[in-house]
């Protein structure tokens, strides 16, 4: 064994800083990164209460902004400042982890399906966060999240650790391996 725990740990922060600067790299990384964001912000913040949001958009789905700040003041009125923010940092996390999925798969398209099977927990875990507010109000049990610890901001806490887990095992998409070997 050459490096040790110290070492792994230095590996995977130097790993999880690349895959987290990897969407910067180019304009259209940024730009695909932000409206995954965007559109995981949305779909967190609509399913934190599904029959509002249903009401809403099933009236006149022009109304999505209107649901959204709506619902976004709900989710600050529950959860405070810091539940806003682990949804908002969780969007962009779930950005930054597509953005870098998308380019794994470009990757190995010309590879055996096997290696794409090793990017899948990355785009799974980009629904884990949303479980606790989306899976549950929408299965109508909105009132376990009133059970949950902390408003459910630890289950969100969850969410983004897993997130950060599977980004710095992945590292910086342009120079990681996908066949099991050393760097490229």
């Amino acid at each position: 064994m050459t490096g040790g725990p110290a070492t792994a740990t230095r590996d995977w922060t130097r790993d999880l800083r690349d895959a987290l600067g990897y969407p910067l790299t180019s304009d259209a990384r940024l730009l695909s990164a932000a409206v995954v964001a965007l559109a995981t912000y949305v779909i967190l913040v609509l399913s934190s209460f599904p029959q509002f949001s249903v009401q809403v958009l099933s009236t006149d789905p022009t109304d999505i902004g209107y649901a959204v700040t709506a619902l976004t003041r709900e989710v600050y009125l529950t959860t405070g400042y810091l539940g806003l923010a682990l949804v908002a940092t969780y969007a962009v996390l779930a950005g930054v982890a597509v953005t870098n999925a998308l380019a794994l798969v470009q990757r190995t398209r010309r590879r055996s399906v096997s290696t794409i099977v090793g990017v899948l927990p990355g785009l799974l875990a980009a629904g884990c966060a949303s479980c606790g507010a989306g899976v549950l109000g929408a299965l109508g049990f909105v009132g376990a999240m009133a059970a949950l610890p902390f408003d459910g901001n630890l289950l969100r806490v969850g969410g983004i650790a897993l997130l950060l887990f599977f980004l710095g095992r992945a590292g910086d998409p342009q120079t990681c391996s996908l066949d099991g070997g050393g760097r490229a």
